[in-house]
């Protein structure tokens, strides 16, 4: 029976800091049964096919270390538990979502691996996790395989799931300065921040955007109303009803004219230079489809700029020109926007060209350019003489950055006007001949202002740099000292975690913080129980970082829960690690003695950040070892003043807490604080589990008079034994 097959048992999706990383990851259980005795050397061919296929797999150094080493490991020979991480993570790359990040890892059941991989967006990596099994096994069997379909199954996955540009790249400014972020929804919802400290965002709005604001800004009549009230340069203009309305509007306000929908966005049914009856009439028709309500109004000479003004300041601008065509003499009207237009690599559907595609017969609203055509004395069909110059679309390509050029008085024009209609970023909209002079003695106007505008005009130009929009918007939402945390205590170990949580949680109550709690009694808010049943997962944690309420956060961290699903949260102020019992072990995990048990608890203690504090017990070797790889500092607790470790880090002048004559002593290097006689008369208590929560405490401010009255309330009856 041939059983030279690849079989996924399990995959695990670890959302949050695991035992590999800090970020989410894709663990899968690979069985390669008899292939455990087919390394890849001794497969003909294997090599040959597989770096064919996937060239690029030459740039992964692996554990080599040097360019090409992976390859050379498979030339040498090595496991298709390891080709498998390394084909996956090519196979997210070449679709668009970087991945460097991999490991394969043997387990104690042979040839049963572990495959590890970065997973930005798990619907993409289970869909290369399988792809990666199939082309390995292709490669192994000399079959053929399509790379190009499968990457394009994944590229179109990835476009379904991923953020916006706009959205991503305030998340990534976010990142940058290490405010933690949530998404909300599969759209582009996302929280920055935790709890009572967080904000919102939805692609370029917040949760600063007036819904007031939004509305006024969507209808254009209105928003010139108020921005010519207060001086703001406009176009004249008004509401008209018919096409026959729209001449005699035009004759009025003086030819030639523009006319667009009431509440229009994207440029959709905006038809410009208008002076004849002909053309106005036709350009009606195209805006009543857009809108029940159409505006004509003054043309302005000059081009069109999109300015992004962000907390009243102007971060970004961007130039639209004009797209023409000139004849050769032999080709189409159609044929020449597709070989002299469309072919330009900045050109494309997706959302990260900063050019759109042109295209007549299927484009959002080809009728603007079959009108301006037509306004030529052209269709799509016509072949005009060669050297002459045909003009097929009007604006959509404000993407030539300008941000350098702006005239101070224009910028002062564009964040009055987005103050006046109320919102905290805006796209305005402005048709000036000359930028980079004073808007006074130009015919230039504001011809509308825009709610979430998007950004992919200022991060990916046409032509000129980058802007950092995201970085201004997430400046605008945090200042500069904030970072949109809260404090977060993460509570691991074998025993007591349980009790731990819980009285930490009441010691941050006492003070008067609203706390969220996780953990294995349930879900607690403010002390009050809202879920009765065990809630040491993922999913209760994000609950609770989610609570606008929620000014500190609680998480009991189970060695399951981390293993099966990962930390709720990135960093936390405080991670606590109560002891390792070397008879704990978890073979369903394939963790099978306490030093990788120690690896899991060590996850709790990797994620400390550098101005937070790990609370070790220095009574447990494994635990107090893991001191040294916090980032952050260390109190170490024991119920002995003498315990070797605890003494060592008093020397230092480093803080403690232990028991002596009977109180609990705050000790930071020779000073000692005493909280005397808290633990008379509660022997329910477990004295380590309460040195433990006082360590907490005390890293995170908690008075030595409000511990001692913790201590003293804490009421266990609903406490686990655990």
């Amino acid at each position: 029976m041939n059983k030279k097959t690849i079989d996924i048992i399990d995959v695990l999706s670890l959302r949050g800091p695991n035992i590999w990383t800090y970020r989410p990851v894709l663990e899968a259980w690979v069985d390669i049964g008899e292939l455990e005795d087919s390394p890849s050397n001794t497969i003909p061919g294997f090599y040959e096919r597989l770096s064919a296929w996937l060239p690029s797999l030459v740039d992964h150094h692996c554990g080599v270390g040097v360019h090409g080493g992976f390859l050379m490991r498979v030339r040498e020979g090595t496991w298709p538990g390891h080709i498998m991480e390394h084909v996956m993570i090519e196979l997210q790359n070449l679709a668009g979502m970087q991945s460097g990040f991999g490991k394969a890892r043997e387990t104690s059941k042979r040839g049963v691996y572990k495959v590890v991989v970065r997973a930005r967006h798990e619907e993409v990596s289970r869909a290369a996790l399988l792809a990666a099994r199939d082309l390995v096994m292709a490669a192994i069997e000399d079959q053929p395989y399509d790379v190009k379909s499968t990457v394009d199954h994944l590229r179109n996955i990835l476009e379904s799931v991923a953020l916006g540009p706009s959205t991503g790249c305030i998340v990534e400014a976010a990142t940058d300065r290490r405010i933690p972020s949530l998404r909300l929804s599969e759209g582009n919802l996302v929280q920055l921040g935790y709890g009572a400290r967080q904000r919102r965002i939805w692609t370029a709005e917040t949760d600063q955007t007036s819904a007031i604001a939004e509305t006024i800004s969507s209808d254009k009549e209105l928003t010139k109303t108020l921005l010519q009230s207060c001086g703001v340069p406009v176009p004249e203009g008004r509401i008209v009803n018919s096409a026959a309305d729209a001449w005699e509007a035009a004759e009025s306000i003086g030819l030639p004219v523009v006319i667009k929908p009431l509440d229009g966005n994207h440029g959709r049914g905006v038809s410009t230079n208008l002076s004849s009856a002909t053309d106005i009439e036709a350009a009606f028709l195209l805006a009543e489809q857009e809108s029940s309500d159409v505006i004509v109004e003054r043309f302005i000479r000059g081009n069109e700029h999109r300015l992004l003004v962000v907390g009243g300041k102007l971060v970004a601008a961007a130039r639209g020109e004009e797209a023409s065509i000139i004849a050769d003499g032999k080709s189409s009207i159609f044929e020449l926007i597709n070989s002299q237009l469309n072919s330009d690599p900045r050109r494309g559907s997706s959302e990260d060209c900063p050019l759109n595609l042109i295209l007549i017969d299927e484009s959002d609203d080809p009728r603007v350019v079959l009108l301006e055509l037509a306004r030529q004395g052209y269709t799509t069909e016509s072949v005009p003489a060669a050297g002459e110059k045909i003009l097929v679309q009007r604006n959509g390509n404000v993407s030539f950055d300008v941000t350098d050029q702006v005239h101070p008085s224009v910028a002062a024009a564009a964040s009055l006007a987005a103050r006046i209609v109320g919102l905290d970023i805006a796209g305005v909209d402005l048709v000036i001949e000359d930028i980079s002079k004073p808007l006074a003695g130009q015919d230039g106007a504001i011809v509308e202002v825009n709610a979430g505008p998007g950004l992919l005009m200022h991060l990916k130009p046409a032509d000129g740099p980058a802007r950092p929009v995201g970085r201004a918007i997430v400046d605008h939402l945090f200042a500069e000292n904030e970072s949109g945390r809260i404090p977060v205590v993460g509570v691991t170990g074998s025993h007591g975690t349980t009790a731990v949580s819980r009285l930490i949680a009441w010691l941050l109550h006492l003070q008067g913080t609203y706390v969220g709690l996780a953990c294995r009694d349930g879900l607690f808010l403010h002390q009050r129980q809202v879920l009765h049943k065990p809630a040491d997962n993922w999913n209760a944690g994000r609950q609770v970082l989610m609570n606008r309420m929620v000014e500190a956060a609680v998480f009991e961290n189970g060695s399951k829960m981390i293993l099966s699903e990962g930390l709720a949260y990135d960093w936390c102020e405080v991670g606590v690690v109560t002891n390792i019992d070397p008879a704990v072990t978890l073979p369903e995990f394939y963790i099978d003695d306490a030093d990788q048990m120690s690896k899991v608890a060590r996850t709790q203690v990797d994620v400390v950040l550098p101005t937070g504090v790990a609370v070790l017990n220095a009574a447990d070797e494994r635990v107090a070892d893991l001191a040294s790889l916090c980032d952050g500092s260390v109190i170490f607790f024991a119920i002995s003043p003498a315990t070797p470790t605890l003494v060592a880090h008093r020397e230092k002048g480093e803080r403690s807490v232990y028991i002596s004559a009977g109180d609990i002593v705050l000790a930071s290097g020779t000073e000692e604080i005493l909280i005397s006689n808290a633990l008379q008369n509660r022997s329910t208590l477990d004295t380590e589990n309460v040195l433990a929560a006082i360590a907490a405490a005390w890293a995170l401010g908690v008075s030595p008079d409000l511990m001692r009255a913790g201590i003293e309330t804490f009421e266990q009856t609903a406490v686990s034994a655990a």
